[in-house]
Order: C-alpha cells, then sequence, then structure tokens
C-alpha cells in the first residue's frame, strides 16, 4: 500500500466561541481535516488544530517525503516527517499538520488490519469512557442554566473555562464556581480552567494559589492553565502548595517539551492534544513517561468529531485516561458523526469497536462546513 494524495479541507461556518480575548467568529478556521488516500483504496482521516491555509501550506512542503510511502508504517514515517522537517518550524503548523497525518495514518492501520486503534496502541484497557461537558464561563445565573441542561442530557461531569475568570475580581470567580457546583451537584465531577494561555492574561502565581484554595471548597477535580503556558518555574511552586490538582499541556507539541513538565513536577494531570503535539503516536509517548512518574493523562480535546474519535481510541489504550474532553455545542462533533456522540444511561461514551477510528462522517456535514465532498475521495 502507498500513499498517493493528502487533502485537507477547514472545517467553517460553525465554529463555535473559544473565550479567547481575539474572539474566534463562525466564519473562522480553526480546525482542519485531513484525508490520507492510498492506491488501495482505503482512506485515513485526521484532524488538525489549525487554520487550513497552514495546513495546506504544511502539506505542500512535506509531499515529497510522505508521496509514494508505505502509510501502514506509523512510526518510521512520522518520525521520518518529524526528522526531516526540523528546520521549517517544528513544533508549529508542521507539527500541528504531522498531528492530523499520524492520526490518519493510525486509523488507516486499523482498516487495514481489522483492528480499532486503540488496540494497536497497545491494548483496550476499557469499552467505554466519561466525557466531561467543556463550556465556557458566562455570568453565574447563566452558567447555572446551561450546567442543568447539559446535566439533563446525561453528563456527570463538567469543565468549565476562561470568560471573565481572573479578570475581574475573587468575588466573582467564587460566585461563578459556586454556581457551578449547585448547578450540577455534589456527586458529579467539576474542573475549572483558567484559560491562562490566552492573550496578555493578567494574573500569576499569588492568585493561582490563592485561587486553588478557594476551589479545594467546590471539590474542584482539576484547576487548568491556571498560569502562562511558559512560566515551567511557578507550575512547580504552585503544584507544591496548592490543595488541588493542577493540569495543562495543552500549547505543548512534541515530547521534548513535555519531558520537564513531567520530570520536574510542575503537574498533577498531562493534557497533550493529539491533534497539536504530533498525533497519536506523539500522545502515547507522552502517557508513556507521565505514567510511569505516578501522573494521569488526559487528553485536552478542543475538537473535531475525528479527534473526538482518536481521543476515545487513546482512552482505551492508557490505563489513567479514565475522562475526555467533550466540546459543547460544537457541529463539527455534533453534525459530523453523530453516532459517536451518544451517552449511555450511565453518562459514558462508547469506544468505537470498529477498524481505525470507528468514526463514519456525514457527507452533508462535510459539504456544509467544508464546503467540498473532495475529501471523500
Amino acid at each position: 500500500m502507498k500513499i498517493t494524495e493528502i487533502r485537507a479541507a477547514g472545517l467553517r461556518g460553525g465554529s463555535p466561541a473559544g473565550g479567547w480575548a481575539n474572539e474566534i467568529q463562525p466564519d473562522d478556521c480553526v480546525h482542519t481535516l485531513v484525508a490520507v488516500h492510498t492506491d488501495e483504496g482505503l482512506t485515513g482521516w485526521g484532524s488538525v488544530f489549525t487554520n487550513d491555509v497552514l495546513v495546506q501550506g504544511s502539506l505542500l512542503a512535506l509531499e515529497s517525503l510522505y508521496l509514494g510511502e508505505n502509510p501502514l508504517e506509523v512510526e518510521r514515517l512520522t518520525e521520518k516527517l518529524n526528522a526531516h522537517s526540523f528546520w521549517l518550524g517544528r513544533g508549529g503548523a508542521l507539527t500541528h499538520t504531522i498531528s492530523g497525518i499520524n492520526i490518519a495514518l493510525w486509523d488507516l492501520l486499523g482498516k487495514a488490519t481489522g483492528q480499532p486503534a486503540g488496540r494497536l496502541l497497545g491494548g483496550r484497557y476499557r469499552e467505554r469512557v466519561r466525557p466531561y461537558a467543556s463550556l465556557l464561563m458566562e455570568e453565574p445565573e447563566a452558567l447555572g442554566e446551561k450546567l442543568v441542561s447539559l446535566r439533563e442530557k446525561g453528563f456527570r461531569a463538567f469543565k468549565i473555562g476562561w470568560g471573565r475568570f481572573g479578570r475581574d475580581s475573587d468575588a466573582l470567580d467564587e460566585r461563578i464556581v459556586k454556581s457551578a457546583r449547585e448547578a450540577i451537584g455534589s456527586e458529579c465531577l467539576l474542573m475549572v480552567d483558567a484559560g491562562a494561555s490566552d492573550a496578555f492574561w493578567p494574573q500569576g502565581y499569588p492568585w493561582a494559589l490563592r485561587t486553588s484554595r478557594m476551589l479545594q471548597c467546590y471539590g474542584v477535580g482539576w484547576f487548568e492553565e491556571p498560569l502562562p503556558p511558559d512560566n515551567l518555574e511557578e507550575f512547580i511552586l504552585l503544584r507544591q502548595g496548592a490543595p488541588v490538582a493542577i493540569a495543562g499541556g495543552e500549547t505543548l507539541t512534541r515530547r521534548q517539551a513535555f519531558a520537564p513538565w513531567i520530570d520536574r513536577g510542575a503537574l498533577d494531570i498531562v493534557q497533550p492534544d493529539a491533534t497539536k503535539v504530533g498525533g497519536m503516536s506523539e500522545f502515547r509517548r507522552i502517557a508513556w513517561r507521565a505514567e510511569d512518574r505516578g501522573l494521569r493523562v488526559i487528553p485536552h480535546g478542543w475538537n473535531t468529531a475525528v479527534g473526538l474519535a482518536a481521543d476515545l481510541q487513546l482512552a482505551s489504550a492508557f490505563r489513567s485516561t479514565d475522562l475526555v474532553e467533550y466540546l459543547t455545542g460544537s457541529p463539527f462533533i455534533d453534525e459530523l458523526s453523530g453516532d459517536l456522540c451518544r451517552l449511555d444511561a450511565d453518562g459514558m461514551l462508547p469506544i468505537p469497536e470498529a477498524p481505525g477510528l470507528g468514526v463514519v462522517l456525514s457527507p452533508a456535514a462535510l459539504e456544509k462546513y467544508a464546503g467540498t465532498r473532495f475529501l471523500l475521495g
């Protein structure tokens, strides 16, 4: 089997708000789908957390490296792309694009062997996993109403983030968290994401430590991105002093960037994003290192249906990955593959047993949001 072409199309027309200072608009492209086509008629799907213009440029730069290659040799081919792109911008758009290619290669390998990708990654620790509904913070009353609605739909774990949290007052921060806890009840999981990777984040270590103590009072499971993503030293201090678990890593790419955060004890919860970090292969290397040091690995997944499918397969393959992020209100998940997103009676998502990622994409949704049918091949 050989790769004949890799195509890409950005998703537009339904991009959900991200809570960023420079807010995403519905027609902005922040997610791109890739399709790896082969001479035997099999196609593998991947997802990239990057604008399609950057992905298209990266594919042109990488084309001579992947055309004619055997897509079933996932690790060797991915490392070939990494090694030969070192001087072209390693860690940025090229690494993001390689992430999508790698996810598609695992999808292809699973389809070629008749196995779910998680089994090929090392085995299935679980057949279903709990999704946590991920949504932006709003004023306390409005946020509470949304959380009640999501609980009525079956979710039993929730993460709230961004918005005015950390940008107004400690009093508002506590009102938001208090409203969320009251809305979901004491038995549900609640996580808080400060979103300190936003541009010009105003807070530092004293605020993060003080806020972590407030979060403990409301039974918060982890405090995510409480400090700017380059501030390794203060993350280490915060983890030593905070009474709740500290989570992060969504902005890091490749295993080399994660190494000091894992080895120096900066995080309790390690959160690689397979659509940015280098793909499922890179996620696996990071997860092995983290689990060897007693850390939990929960994928960051502000995502598409393809990215969620990859996260579900990863959740099956690692013993500590007992949660996946579910971006609420995104047609790029709900409409692209509705069958993937059906909660069972316990609020769990079944992990597909079909070959590869186990995701079936809707042609109508692709036409609507990618603007073309060429991805179907």
